[in-house]
């Protein structure tokens, strides 16, 4: 064989391997540190930066509410109405997740896995400001958009009944068995975070998949169903204690469960062993 034809079978096998690196999907430990650098990222941004994110993903979750309301309120009794009002639902996670703002249930991936991977008391502390000023102002944007939905003639009253009937949902079931649903949900939108960096774009489609899986499941989201709830306090029909005690509390609790012990841990340990071996991995 000619030195030529060596010469171009080499670079052909050299254009070759390079599309097929290009086609291969990302394996864990790429999406493991896209994922961990956008933690450490947003653990550096300032309080006021993640307040605001924060309040306008909550007030944005408004969305998630009100497009399955506008839907109940026109839509037939029929069974196939529950699927497209499921899809409604998505539309506050979908603007949420496109536009880069602070969710908490998000959360419960992006800063832990920098904190699995440094495992120090500095980590544990950035982790734990993170979650309080985005969770506080998450549910802060919550009261308000529920405030503004329950006392504003802006949806005729056909809807805003609509509104009321979905919110029920929130604070129907005992403790456990929403500590339960709530960890569902958390494990569905931890696992929405973790394969998007590698869905490229189709990324529209998984959130609008996962997240109206947590609807049709009826499942518990800790800023979704504050929404929901705040809406029931504001028009009277429970109290704050009952939203504390029978839906944020045990809707926390199986969110951050969920979102960490099944996504963000499991994930980890299974690239534990190639961190250990190579720490930096280029992207």
């Amino acid at each position: 064989m000619s030195e030529d034809h060596r010469t171009h079978g080499a670079h052909t096998k050299e254009k070759d391997d390079e599309q097929v690196e290009k086609a291969h999907r990302p394996d864990a430990l790429i999406l493991h540190e896209i994922i961990r650098r956008e933690g450490e990222e947003e653990m550096q941004r300032t309080a006021l930066a993640l307040s605001l994110s924060a309040f306008a993903a909550g007030l944005t979750m408004g969305f998630s509410l009100i497009v399955p309301g506008v839907l109940k309120g026109h839509l037939p009794h029929e069974p196939w109405a529950e699927l497209v009002m499921s899809a409604g639902y998505s539309i506050g996670f979908l603007i949420v997740v496109l536009g880069r703002q602070q969710l908490f249930t998000e959360n419960t991936v992006t800063p832990i896995l920098p904190l699995l991977t440094e495992r120090t008391g500095a980590a544990l502390l950035r982790v734990a400001r993170l979650w309080a000023i985005v969770l506080v102002a998450n549910i802060v944007a919550t009261l308000l958009i529920a405030t503004v939905l329950a006392h504003t003639d802006a949806f005729k009253p056909e809807v805003r009944e609509a509104f009321a009937e979905i919110s029920h949902h929130t604070i129907e079931d005992p403790f456990w068995t929403t500590v339960i649903k709530a960890i569902f949900a958390g494990w569905l939108i931890a696992l929405m975070v973790w394969i998007l960096p590698a869905t490229g774009s189709a990324a529209p489609f998984i959130i609008l998949l996962m997240t109206s899986l947590v609807s049709m499941c009826g499942l518990a989201h800790i800023v979704a169903g504050s929404v929901d709830a705040f809406y029931l306090v504001a028009i009277g029909q429970i109290d704050v204690a009952t939203y504390l005690t029978g839906f944020f509390v045990p809707t926390l609790i199986g969110n951050v469960v969920g979102g960490v012990t099944l996504v963000s841990v499991l994930n980890f340990g299974q690239v534990a062993p190639d961190i250990e071996d190579k720490p930096s991995v280029e992207t």
